[in-house]
């Protein structure tokens, strides 16, 4: 059996967990650091999560997935396939993003897992694009951080 093939990164916040929690999921917020996609869902367990934009002047659902686990201000843990790849739209090709948050004196660790790269179709490739030479997650994270401290 292969290593798990994971991409995580993580950021200091100078904000409380629920702030954080905020931006993570609220519409008008997450359309600041997340291209321009806002988060449709009721945010329960099992529901479904849509990341939805505009492109070329029309809507478009960028991101599908669902809801695995929601602790509010702990954990956010969701599944993410791209509808508009030209693989096909089945569990096995979903990845799982986790937020976890952990508050340490006067702020937050956001920390983002996404993976297992090694379970997924096309998955060395899926990795590569993500892992962006290093990058990973880390440009929207500091994204997130300017939002939450005030600095966007």
């Amino acid at each position: 059996m292969k290593k798990p093939l994971n991409i995580q990164n993580s950021v200091s916040i100078n904000s409380s967990p629920s702030e954080v929690w905020e931006a993570l999921t609220n519409p008008q917020k997450t359309k600041i650091y997340m291209f321009g996609c806002e988060t449709v869902s009721d945010w329960k367990k099992g529901s479904k999560l849509l990341w939805k934009g505009s492109y070329e002047g029309q809507e478009v659902i960028f991101v599908t997935g669902s809801i695995v686990e929601i602790k509010p201000s702990l954990r956010l843990i969701y599944t993410v396939f791209d509808p508009n790849s030209t693989m096909e739209d089945k569990p096995e090709n979903y990845l799982t993003v986790c937020y976890e948050l952990a508050k340490e004196g006067d702020i937050t660790i956001l920390t983002v897992t996404q993976g297992d790269y090694n379970k997924v179709g096309e998955g060395e490739r899926r990795y590569q694009d993500a892992y962006n030479n290093g990058e990973g997650w880390n440009p929207i994270l500091l994204e997130i951080k300017k939002l939450v401290e005030g600095i966007i």
